[in-house]
């Protein structure tokens, strides 16, 4: 997930004096640490306290700062929970300075051992050449507490921050104050039932809110949940300055405003002659449709374009993106929107997040949501993903769509140009766009019954196809076809391919026509001989499927990536002189309907017609989210297509 960091001006005016002392300055962990094992002996990791304070400050040189402090203790009963916690990161850049940091461990007999400042360990990414520190802890035992606290002052982040309790194992003694000077209102959020924040009404010099939680239950991972959205956290952010009667800071009118005008400024006569350039060597003429110009601007980017991590100002200059064909994040963006708008193409810019983060929340504005970038395009419905290299036109991150973002788009009065914001759901892309298919026919051979002759077509569009077929062109032949064979071996290791081919697989034909793989092959492994029987495994030949077990009762809803649909089609020549004895066994229907219409299924059938067996399995899932109320249902639903898959067909001597 790439965040999209949006520059604002910070305009305060304090008439407020400067404090004395910082909150940091007077905390402090005990001389004498006395933490009671005795009720933890059966669980592997506790967190025993866990205390997060957040101050914002005026310095005497009316710098804005943050001071960020976190003291936690844990208890560590396990090899698992020892490996994982011996080494602590802190929340550490080259622009923020490390006020306290120390740490200690309290053996399982009391003993105490302070890391001494060799310890405290600096490193340096090779990739990014990001410094950050971090706790080395040494001489933990089964049994022991480790207890660390450092506080960072850092410049403010005050626009929307998400801050996270649950975790998957049982806190104790949760604690969050934040405090602000006196002409600071921050607004709060609680989310997945934490407690809500408080307001301290004793404190006189400075605004104080908190919560105190005597314990926080763990959050359990489960199948196909999102667990970071699913954690307890709060959201928040500056609300309103008294000093400045400024109000509603974190407004998304002021973000759309600001976006708007950082990305479509007017552009120099030199960069617009770059861009007419780019278009002219792209081949696209006014005749072409939209989804013509759209998808051929996107391609060439995303394949030409070499997009980088980090950025500066030379990475964002449009005529430098032009040249060196190097960008950052802003830079791609800028150079989509400007070549749409020398097109005339009118698109919307989205802001979201990914839900596997957390849900958008309409109802509270704060920046934080605003982590990831979507264009929409009113005329068709459909979005593009300008910073995510595997996505296609048409077909965004399935975790940015069902999902609610900030759409800016442009207004135009007279000859007044501005931009609106209003939050909207960005639909997901139904199931009838991501089908996979199958059409398979089987001839059992003539001279032997124990060998099959399969002629198998596997069709992929939409999220199926995306991931393969908009890089085709990029692969080597013989890497195709052992993409080809490998799908194949995935149904069988046991298996004698004769020829594979691929249809429809130029790039530009992704979102408007199936990648099709062609597969001939045979095989003894779908055949057992039992007297003068045949067992054929028929439903081996849609290859392994999920099967869905639920041994303890579920407490998060299921959330898929994206709505789908699976076809297939088995034709199977039945040898002369035998017959089908179970045919019924193919029947399978379950369905999930809600206000009556269906939204999950699965279904399959046969007909007979003389010795020609016709078997059709159509599973869909027009619905991303289940709630636990409903997940029974679709656990049956998802696991007929594993009932399917062991269908094993009776053939008997007429």
């Amino acid at each position: 997930m790439k965040s999209i960091y949006i520059a604002f001006v910070f305009l305060f005016i304090s008439t407020t004096t400067v404090s004395a002392q910082e909150f940091y300055e007077s905390y402090d962990w005990e001389n004498k640490p006395s933490y009671d094992s005795s009720s933890l002996s059966d669980k592997d990791l506790v967190s025993v306290k866990e205390k997060t304070v957040t101050e914002f400050s005026f310095t005497e040189n009316s710098d804005f700062v943050e001071y960020y402090l976190e003291h936690k203790v844990l208890f560590l009963n396990s090899d698992d929970a020892i490996e994982s916690y011996n080494k602590i990161y802190l929340p550490y850049d080259s622009d923020s300075e490390l006020k306290i940091n120390k740490a200690r461990v309290i053996t399982a007999n009391g003993k105490v051992l302070d890391l001494d400042d060799s310890k405290i360990l600096t490193a340096t990414d090779d990739e990014t050449k990001r410094t950050y520190k971090y706790f080395a802890f040494e001489g933990i035992e089964k049994g022991s507490f480790i207890e660390y606290m450092y506080v960072v002052k850092r410049s403010p982040t005050y626009k929307g921050k998400r801050i996270s309790f649950q975790d998957d194992f049982i806190k104790k003694n949760v604690e969050f104050d934040l405090f602000a000077p006196s002409n600071l209102i921050f607004k709060f959020k609680s989310y997945n039932g934490l407690k809500e924040v408080e307001v301290d009404t004793v404190i006189q010099d400075k605004n104080h809110w908190f919560f105190k939680i005597p314990e926080i239950s763990k959050i359990e991972e489960e199948p196909q949940a999102l667990f970071s959205a699913n954690r307890q956290f709060i959201i928040y952010a500056l609300d309103e300055n008294t000093a400045s009667n400024s109000k509603n800071i974190t407004s998304y009118g002021l973000v759309a405003q600001n976006v708007y005008d950082y990305y479509n400024s007017e552009l120099p006569k030199k960069t617009q002659n770059a861009l007419k350039k780019f278009i002219r060597d792209l081949k696209i003429e006014d005749t072409n449709d939209i989804d013509t110009k759209i998808k051929r601007i996107e391609n060439y980017i995303k394949t030409n374009i070499y997009a980088v991590e980090y950025s500066n100002d030379k990475l964002s200059d449009l005529d430098n993106v032009l040249e060196e064909k190097v960008a950052s994040s802003t830079g791609i963006i800028k150079l989509y929107i400007a070549l749409f708008n020398q097109l005339g193409i009118k698109h919307d810019m989205v802001f979201t997040c990914s839900k596997e983060f957390m849900r958008f929340d309409k109802e509270f504005e704060a920046n934080i949501f605003l982590q990831d970038i979507l264009l929409y395009f009113p005329k068709t419905k459909k979005y593009l993903a300008p910073n995510e290299g595997e996505s296609r036109y048409g077909f965004p991150p399935g975790y940015f769509t069902d999902n609610y973002g900030l759409f800016i788009k442009q207004v135009t009065v007279g000859d007044f140009v501005s931009a609106v914001g209003k939050i909207s759901k960005i639909k997901p892309v139904k199931a009838e766009e991501t089908i996979d298919k199958l059409e398979i026919d089987v001839k059992f051979d003539s001279e032997d019954l124990s060998t099959i002759n399969v002629d198998l077509k596997k069709y992929m569009s939409g999220y199926y196809g995306m991931y393969l077929h908009p890089f085709m062109d990029i692969i080597k032949p013989d890497k195709k076809e052992e993409i080809v064979e490998s799908y194949a071996k995935n149904l069988n290791d046991n298996i004698e391919i004769s020829s594979t081919s691929i249809d429809n697989g130029e790039p530009e034909l992704f979102g408007s026509k199936p990648l099709i793989f062609n597969i001939k092959f045979s095989s003894e492994a779908f055949m057992e001989k039992a007297g003068n029987k045949y067992l054929f495994k028929v439903g081996d030949l849609i290859g392994p499927q999920m099967e869905l077990y639920q041994e303890n009762e579920r407490k998060l809803p299921l959330e898929n990536e994206f709505q789908r649909r699976y076809e297939r089609t088995i034709t199977v020549q039945i040898p002369d002189g035998y017959s089908v004895a179970n045919l019924e066994d193919i029947n399978i229907d379950n369905e999930y309907k809600d206000s009556g219409k269906t939204l999950l299924s699965f279904i399959s059938n046969y007909t007979l017609e003389g010795n020609i067996l016709t078997i059709t399995a159509d599973e869909f899932y027009k619905l991303n989210t289940i709630p636990v109320e409903h997940y029974e249902e679709y656990r049956r639903v998802i696991n007929s297509a594993a009932d399917f898959n062991k269908i094993m067909l009776v053939l008997t001597k007429e």
